[in-house]
């Protein structure tokens, strides 16, 4: 049985690797099955809550991001932070306030420069940012979250953070390509189980189908931004990942269908994950980036 620590080593371990093997969903997602379980078994709900708020976790995640665009082709070196790091992560200024972003991708053909913010927001005029607007605009930037406990925790304060990060950026720099990845759980482990050191998963709910129909319309709401000043609020693509990790192998949800096979949406829904799969998530906003801003600008 392995502990907290052993446990937080080798993911870093396994982060630290990404640059010789790609990190894919899948294995991102059973290496924190895995790691979820055991520290269930080692140290009960406080070691759990050790290990998701270390976010150790959302850096695998961050590495699997990473790995889909090397695969497309993006020039490693131009991804920050650098393959197998979670460190340091850009700091971008929007309309309103500074931001780090999970992942960014550096255009080849552009210096940062420093420059005078010269409007007010949470901070004042005068700040000096180190991009500027026009690099900060041919920025390719990717945020990740997760949602491993219950569906209905803070689900109202999620969408509104996730609503406003792109919306502060796209104000300030209307052509910059944003992406959202989103994990959800659709079993919840069971507390008073955890309480005994034990990784038990909740069985399906009507709740459950309720939340995660509640959270399909919203990230399809935020998904799909088609012009460069129309709908600043939403992300060029939006990857919401539904898994199951309750099942050997993980279940990840590629198609509507199969949520409704399983009764996680009723079979007249008009919730669809038909464009928020993790399928094409990184071509798609690569495939926009390069229609704004031309080709290999990013390889």
């Amino acid at each position: 049985m392995r502990t907290l620590r052993e446990i937080k080593l080798d993911i870093e371990r396994r982060i630290a690797l990404t640059a010789q093997s790609p990190l894919s969903l899948l294995e991102s997602l059973e290496i924190i099955k895995l790691a979820i379980e055991d520290v269930i078994r080692s140290g009960g709900a406080v070691a759990k809550t050790s290990l998701i708020t270390s976010q150790q976790i959302v850096n695998l995640l961050h590495e699997t991001v990473k790995s889909a665009f090397i695969l497309e082709g993006v020039n490693s070196t131009l991804i920050k932070p650098n393959i197998g790091r979670a460190n340091p992560e850009i700091t971008l200024a929007g309309f309103l306030k500074f931001k780090k972003q999970d992942v960014c991708i550096f255009p080849n053909n552009l210096n940062p420069r420093l420059e005078s913010l010269d409007f007010n927001g949470l901070y004042s005029t005068g700040v000096i940012e180190p991009y500027g607007e026009l690099f900060t605009e041919h920025i390719l930037s990717v945020n990740v979250r997760t949602q491993l406990s219950s569906l209905g925790n803070n689900v109202d304060t999620m969408f509104e953070r996730t609503y406003a990060e792109p919306l502060n950026l796209h104000r300030r720099v209307p052509k910059m390509v944003l992406g959202e990845m989103y994990l959800i759980s659709v079993k919840e482990l069971n507390s008073s189980q955890i309480a005994q050191n034990n990784p038990i998963y909740n069985n399906f709910t009507p709740a459950t189908a309720r939340q995660l129909e509640k959270y399909i319309k919203g990230f399809s709401a935020l998904n799909l931004r088609k012009g460069q000043r129309d709908d600043d609020f939403k992300y060029e693509r939006v990857a919401l990942i539904i898994a199951d990790f309750s099942q050997n192998p993980i279940k990840i949800y590629s198609s509507t269908q199969q949520l409704i096979q399983d009764n996680l949406l009723p079979a007249n829904s008009s919730a669809s994950i038909d464009n928020l799969q993790f399928d094409g998530f990184a071509r798609t906003l690569l495939d926009i980036y390069e229609q704004r801003f031309g080709l290999n600008i990013l390889t």
